[in-house]
């Protein structure tokens, strides 16, 4: 089927019921950077509060969350939006199949940030909180038939136009998410974005022991633990 022919029937006559273990990292400075402001635990909880006050409200559906669930459905995305999510969009969260896919993920952006950034020619590390949940969603894979064969536009580096107006798509039918294929890790692999927070309802998520750093610099971005590391390197 031509790309621009897509209907929501077609797309979702394509879905089907998946689940499994999903990675996310996040940075974990939001508690230190508040205890460097204030004398106390007291102190600290109060200034927590003020701020919770002043952040976005809590979603449908996302009110009983782990925030680590919450916060991808709570904010608002970057200028331009990400690959399934433009502007105007509601929230999504975004996993990946393994923890080094997810430091690719996210170090791609890091490592933007610095590209983008004048004087600035290295960051971090930053200490960050890797988790992993097991969802169960209504989804599509856009590594199958008959979605595969529009691979490079899921897949382009930087144009987002055809997966946000695909995810508007789905969101208009019973699909929860899209498994896609990972742009940024070299090692194939694949991500997910979920679109329904309903999924999350009643999970936990597992919170990996190890304290991981990323940081990034001109040529490549290292994402490191007590007991392994990955190097990832971007040229776009």
């Amino acid at each position: 089927m031509p790309f621009n022919t897509w209907t929501p029937h077609a797309v979702s006559s394509n879905a089907f019921a998946w689940e499994g273990v999903v990675w996310r990292i996040v940075e974990a400075q939001h508690i230190a950077s508040t205890m460097k402001l204030v004398d106390g635990l007291d102190e600290q909880a109060l200034l927590e509060s003020l701020l919770e006050q002043n952040k976005p409200s809590m979603k449908k559906h996302t009110l009983d969350l782990d925030y680590l669930l919450t916060t991808p459905f709570r904010y608002n995305p970057k200028r331009g939006g990400s690959r399934f999510r433009s502007e105007i969009d509601p929230g999504v969260f975004y996993g990946a199949e393994s923890i080094r896919t997810a430091g690719a993920e996210l170090g791609y952006w890091r490592w933007r940030f610095l590209k983008d950034s004048l004087g600035l020619s290295s960051l971090g590390p930053v200490a960050h909180t890797v988790f992993s949940c097991e969802p169960s969603c209504h989804l599509v894979d856009l590594r199958r038939t008959p979605f595969a064969q529009h691979a490079a536009r899921w897949c382009d580096p930087s144009q987002y136009m055809d997966t946000q107006e695909f995810a508007r798509m789905a969101r208009k039918t019973n699909i929860q998410a899209i498994v896609y294929g990972s742009v940024r890790d070299v090692i194939p692999s694949w991500c997910i974005a979920i679109f329904d927070p309903k999924v999350f309802w009643g999970i936990k998520p597992k919170i990996d022991g190890q304290t991981w750093f990323l940081s990034a610099g001109q040529n490549s971005v290292q994402l490191r633990s007590q007991k392994e590391s990955h190097s990832y390197t971007f040229n776009h």
